[in-house]
């Protein structure tokens, strides 16, 4: 999936039946639901991820698109997608409960739900440790919270062994293509920083004014990379990603130090961001291994 689907915002609304629903509530105020198996829409791929960790899966009625994952979250109705939320769809399912991404979901057709009277939580995560905190409030919001508890306990103890075994390895440095047109790579509090700072892999960029700084080559050039790191979607066409064999000059490019990531896993803020943290440690490890016997011959 391409990161930018993840963002957008556009409109739609109706203002009756206002009254038939609890007041929403915000990510930090919310109470557990009445309702023991509360209905969800859940508005996001990483949100549905979630909630079929904690076993709340068959609640949910409705999603948004490119939540494929697991298999059975392919089956759940879409009733929209980064730019839009069918309005009239969410009135006609009347969740009990609509789970938003606070920046991934149009901004409008947010406020319209709300209006409409239905309870919305929003979900931000930003960091590993937000993801357990999410997982343990839609324990609470699912009536799961014992299982919840336990994915989120163990979500936070892998990442903590991921940490001890990686976080003080030689750094590398490396360029993290999040985009190819226009080149875009990653600072300081962007959701794959934290992978970075993980892995002991330097980031060039990482003081850049913005999460998401725009580059050109002569500016990588610079810097003159160990590694690239180029995460692909399954469903980007190969041409979207750079190509960065024409520059021989980098050092990354010269011996070959290219680490491939699975975009669907890395870019989505869900339990199985682990499998890509500890892909990303184990393929920089490698690259550590390479430069260490070009050093010693």
């Amino acid at each position: 999936m391409k990161f930018s689907q993840y963002l957008g915002i556009i409109l739609l609304g109706f203002a009756y039946i206002a009254s038939t629903h609890a007041t929403s509530k915000s990510i930090d105020d919310a109470a557990v639901i009445d309702t023991p198996k509360p209905r969800i829409i859940a508005l996001s791929p990483h949100i549905v991820e979630m909630l079929f960790d904690i076993g709340a899966g068959d609640q949910v009625i409705a999603t948004t698109d490119h939540a494929d994952f697991p298999q059975a979250a392919k089956k759940i109705p879409r009733i929209g997608s980064s730019l839009r939320i069918q309005l009239e769809r969410v009135i006609e399912l009347q969740p009990d409960l609509v789970i938003a991404w606070k920046s991934g979901n149009p901004s409008d057709d947010l406020a319209r739900i709300k209006q409409l009277g239905f309870r919305v939580v929003y979900s931000q995560p930003n960091s590993f440790e937000d993801v357990a905190k999410e997982l343990r409030l839609f324990g609470k919001l699912s009536g799961h919270s014992a299982q919840a508890e336990r994915v989120a306990a163990k979500f936070l103890a892998d990442l903590a062994n991921i940490k001890k075994q990686y976080g003080h390895k030689k750094p590398l440095t490396a360029f993290y293509e999040v985009w190819s047109r226009p080149l875009t790579t990653i600072a300081k509090g962007s959701w794959p920083q934290q992978f970075l700072d993980a892995c002991s892999i330097s980031n060039p960029f990482v003081a850049a004014k913005v999460q998401y700084p725009q580059v050109n080559i002569e500016q990588i050039l610079q810097k003159n990379v160990d590694v690239i790191i180029q995460p692909l979607s399954k469903k980007q066409a190969g041409n979207d990603n750079y190509d960065w064999q024409q520059w021989l000059i980098l050092s990354a490019i010269k011996h070959q130090q290219m680490i491939i990531l699975d975009a669907d896993v890395v870019h989505r803020m869900s339990t199985r961001s682990l499998h890509a943290l500890t892909d990303l440690c184990q393929q920089a490890d490698k690259s550590r291994a390479y430069y260490q016997r070009m050093t010693n011959e």
